[in-house]
Formats: structure tokens, C-alpha cells, sequence
């Protein structure tokens, strides 16, 4: 029969963080992007046209 440990687990057991994952996300995260970046512009006024026909519930 296996014997059952009444103590805390492993997991439980460790040293408390010293942070240093969050400082370096906090690093990473205040660089600017290089890659992926989307630039949004302005919507063209075919477009702006287009949504407020939609809007006024006229079809095509």
C-alpha cells in the first residue's frame, strides 16, 4: 500500500518571485513594435459614404 505524505506539495514549497518575469514582459511590452505593426488611416469617403447609407437602412 503507498503511503500518502501529509504535507503541502511540491508546488506549494517554493521561493517566493522575485518579480524578475514581470519586470522583463514590462520591458519588453514599452519598446515599440518593429514588426506587426498596423498603421491606421483615415477612412477613405467612399467608405464614410457607404456606412451612412447603410446606417439610413437604404440597400444597394
Amino acid at each position: 500500500m503507498q503511503q500518502i505524505s501529509e504535507g503541502r506539495h511540491k508546488a506549494d514549497k517554493r521561493s517566493p518571485s522575485t518579480g524578475s518575469r514581470t519586470a522583463q514582459f514590462l520591458r519588453i511590452a514599452r519598446n515599440p513594435r518593429e514588426t506587426f505593426h498596423a498603421h491606421h488611416s483615415a477612412p477613405k469617403a467612399s467608405r464614410l459614404v457607404q456606412f451612412l447609407r447603410i446606417a439610413r437602412g437604404k440597400t444597394a
